[in-house]
């Protein structure tokens, strides 16, 4: 489902594809963070390791009116504080995804799927 945003010119739609990735990227940029995970994967106890062409498969946004839930999975770097880097990849997922696409992001929610050693 695309996501609307009504401007006083027009509606514009923007797809899943492109929310997911941005998302992905966003993430991506936060320090301690070494891959997204499959989120199919890690539900049979394996991780898949995705890399960028690909980040779309470990993230998930649900539309609820106009608010926006977000779901990352993702791996983390052995010996940093997990906790900050959730802290920081949902302070900076929320600011690109409002900033690039004007959307209120209601959540975000960061399943951390694996440590790399």
């Amino acid at each position: 489902m695309d996501y609307k945003v009504a401007t006083d010119i027009g509606t514009v739609f923007i797809a899943d594809e492109v929310m997911l990735k941005i998302v992905g990227y966003a993430a991506l940029e936060c320090y301690g963070i070494v891959a997204m995970s499959s989120r199919q994967k890690a539900k049979d106890g394996f991780v898949e390791w995705l890399g960028r062409e690909n980040l779309a498969k470990g993230v998930s946004i649900r539309i609820d009116g106009d608010q926006l839930d977000v779901e990352l999975h993702i791996i983390v770097e052995y010996g940093i504080s997990v906790a900050e880097v959730c802290k920081t990849i949902v302070e900076v997922v929320r600011y690109k995804l409002e900033s690039m696409t004007g959307a209120k992001v209601r959540s975000v929610n960061v399943s951390v799927d694996g440590i790399r050693v």
